[in-house]
């Protein structure tokens, strides 16, 4: 026997709409479905108007992040059927609308950038490649598999009001640079979080590291920084 379903999509277009408002979907579930085949399902069949962003399909780029059932997740992994008969599907909160499911980055991406997140080099670079030992590269493996979703950012409830705070997505990606072996910038990385918008704003609950879909901890990364700045300080590098 089919099971009906029914997705109450935030919907809104800021040009149009003064406020956001619910729209019903009702579909049969099919075997394995996740979220984003059920809005493929929609954009094709039913509502062409439907906006949502998508690519890989396959939980590597990040673009699906959504707050489905009051959860941030990533709508190509989230499987439809342990979600009920009824699923509320939103963007993610605290993020722009520019229209429906779709979220304005822009923020994001500019406290990302802020923590320069590429390798930096003071020294001669070698002849061939900075090679790194295998036990060094376990040091940051958790911290490359991050997919910069934003799920964790929205999450946390200090950038929310706090819109100079960097936040748990992008100083776990510095982390990411910070522990990297073959990095010669650790000094010039902390001073640029070595303040009240850098590390020691996060007042560690945990938030960004429950909702991460991908199961890092940014709260490790930031308190293994703050560890780090004070070592600076009192060693007299900082």
């Amino acid at each position: 026997m089919s099971q009906t379903v029914n997705l109450r999509i935030y919907r809104r277009d800021p040009d149009l709409d003064k406020a956001g408002k619910y729209q019903n979907y009702q579909i049969e579930l099919q075997p394995g479905q996740t979220v984003l085949m059920a809005l493929y399902h929609l954009l094709e069949n039913v509502d062409k108007s439907l906006a949502f962003r998508a690519s890989c399909r396959s939980a590597v780029c990040g673009s699906c992040g959504m707050h489905i059932n009051g959860k941030n997740r990533l709508a190509c992994e989230t499987q439809l059927a342990p979600l009920g008969n009824e699923v509320v599907i939103e963007p993610l909160p605290h993020l722009p609308v520019l229209k429906d499911l779709v979220v304005d980055m822009t923020t994001f991406w500019d406290k990302y950038e802020r923590v320069r997140p590429y390798l930096i080099s003071l020294k001669e670079p070698p002849e061939k490649e900075r090679k790194q030992s295998v036990e060094d590269r376990k040091k940051i493996d958790e911290y490359i598999d991050c997919i910069l979703c934003a799920c964790c950012h929205s999450s946390c409830s200090l950038d929310w009001w706090d819109k100079d705070y960097l936040g748990p997505a992008a100083l776990g990606k510095m982390y990411r640079f910070v522990a990297d072996s073959r990095d010669e910038g650790e000094i010039e990385r902390l001073k640029i979080v070595a303040s009240e918008e850098g590390v020691f704003r996060c007042h560690t609950l945990f938030n960004c590291t429950e909702e991460c879909p991908k199961r890092i901890s940014p709260t490790f990364a930031i308190q293994q920084m703050k560890k780090k700045i004070m070592f600076a300080k009192l060693t007299g590098k900082l």
